[in-house]
């Protein structure tokens, strides 16, 4: 029987889950943004694990975070039979990503502002 290594979260990990659930993302990406971030390359059999999501959960915030330019993938066909799997890295620093957060969360304070000067007018 052969032994893996499996990452969990540290008690700050935990807390920049919480904070980045408290700023509007859902428990599971953030989770496996911080996950993917705590460590150089990663599976999503290893998300899985260390993260304790199921294979659905991991691959829809796989995709949400692709989709935002957060996270790459590549093909490792490095095992001698089976199929190549995909490892993930982030595709720029976490204070990059941090950055498009934030520009994310003052537009939407934009558009909040400016729908409430609409109903003020509405109204008025």
């Amino acid at each position: 029987m052969s032994q893996e290594k499996i990452q969990v979260f540290t008690e700050r990990e935990e807390e920049f889950v919480d904070m980045l659930v408290t700023s509007g993302f859902s428990r599971k990406i953030a989770m496996v943004l911080v996950y993917i971030a705590s460590t150089r390359e990663v599976t999503s059999r290893e998300i899985e694990r260390g993260a304790d999501l199921r294979q659905p959960e991991v691959s829809l915030a796989l995709k949400n975070l692709m989709t935002r330019g957060w996270i790459k993938a590549r093909e490792d066909t490095s095992a001698e039979k089976g199929r190549p799997f995909r490892i993930y890295t982030l595709a720029m620093p976490v204070s990059k990503i941090l950055d498009a957060i934030e520009k994310e969360k003052k537009q939407e304070i934009k558009n909040q502002l400016a729908l409430l000067g609409m109903l003020k007018e509405y109204i008025g």
